[in-house]
């Protein structure tokens, strides 16, 4: 198992919580930070209390919105229009 890079407080932040949001998918974040799904797994099991950790991975199974390719061909963006205020 390689070694997951090291990232600044922010990055990591960054990563998580893209991690957590519905309809960022796993392709956005190896794009941005290098990491594919399975790094990223372990990233928030690092990182994540082990019940946080549970929560998320219950949450993200079988969730077609964090995999680009199972995504309707409609969606071409990764968050919602109203995720992000003004």
């Amino acid at each position: 198992m390689p070694l997951l890079p090291t990232f600044n407080p922010a990055d990591t932040s960054r990563i998580i919580e893209m991690a957590w949001e519905d309809r960022t998918p796993f392709e956005a974040i190896e794009r941005l930070y290098g990491l594919d799904e399975a790094a990223v797994i372990r990233l928030m099991r690092q990182q994540l209390r082990a019940s946080s950790f549970r929560l998320w991975r219950q949450r993200m199974a079988g969730r077609t919105t964090k995999h680009q390719a199972l995504r309707h061909p409609g969606i071409n963006r990764g968050y919602c229009p109203t995720q992000y205020k003004r």
